[in-house]
C-alpha cells in the first residue's frame, strides 16, 4: 500500500507544473483604451474602473506592453500613455483611472478614434495593436458613426453591462483581412 501511495505522489507532483501552466502571450501589446468623459458616465464609474482593473490591467497587461488611455470629454486628451513595468506601473494606472473626470457634457469619440486610428497604422509590426472603447451610453456614439470616422467602426465587437458597454475596435484589422484574402487567393 506505501509504495502504491508513493507511485501516486510522484506522478501527482509531475504533474503539478503543468496545472499551473499559462499561454504567455510573447507580442508585446499596443493597447489604446478610450473611456467616456462625459457626464452620462458617473453613475457607473466606479463599476468601469472596476471592470478595467480586472479585466484589463491585472489580467490582459504584462511588461513591456503599452498602454495609452484616452478621456473623451468635451475634446479627447491622453491621461495616460506608459510601458508596462512592473506591479508599480500597473498602480499607476489603477490611479489614473480612479482620478478620471467625467464631467463633460458630451464625449468626443471620434477625435479620440482617429488620433487612435493615425497611431495604428504606424505600429511596428512587432507589436499587437488593441483598441478598447468605453461607453455609458450608446446614444453618444452617434457622432462618432457618421462622417470621416464612421470606417473605424467597421470590425468591432460589443460586450454590455449594467448601464454600460466595452467596444472593442479592430482599427487595423481591414489592411490584414485584405492581405489575408490575397495570400488565400494567390494559393489557389
Amino acid at each position: 500500500m506505501k509504495i502504491r501511495n508513493f507511485i501516486i505522489l510522484c506522478i501527482l507532483v509531475g504533474f503539478l507544473p503543468q496545472l499551473n501552466a499559462e499561454d504567455k502571450r510573447v507580442i508585446p501589446l499596443e493597447m489604446s483604451l478610450i473611456i467616456d468623459g462625459s457626464q452620462s458616465l458617473k453613475t457607473s464609474k466606479n463599476d468601469i474602473v472596476a471592470w478595467i482593473n480586472e479585466q484589463v490591467v491585472d489580467r490582459i497587461l504584462m511588461d513591456g506592453d503599452k498602454l495609452t488611455i484616452w478621456s473623451a470629454g468635451e475634446k479627447a486628451r491622453i491621461i495616460y500613455s506608459e510601458t508596462i513595468s512592473g506591479s508599480t506601473g500597473k498602480n499607476g494606472i489603477k490611479s489614473t483611472l480612479q482620478a478620471l473626470d467625467s464631467g463633460g457634457k458630451t464625449a468626443d469619440f471620434s477625435g479620440a478614434l482617429s488620433e487612435v486610428s493615425a497611431r495604428v497604422s504606424q505600429t511596428p509590426q512587432n507589436r499587437l495593436s488593441y483598441t478598447m472603447l468605453i461607453t455609458a451610453s450608446a446614444g453618444g456614439l452617434e457622432p462618432s458613426l457618421s462622417g470621416n470616422s464612421q470606417g473605424l467602426f467597421r470590425w468591432f465587437r460589443s460586450e454590455k453591462y449594467g448601464g454600460w458597454q466595452v467596444l472593442i475596435v479592430g482599427s487595423d484589422i481591414g489592411r490584414k483581412v485584405q492581405q489575408s484574402a490575397a495570400a488565400y487567393m494567390n494559393s489557389l
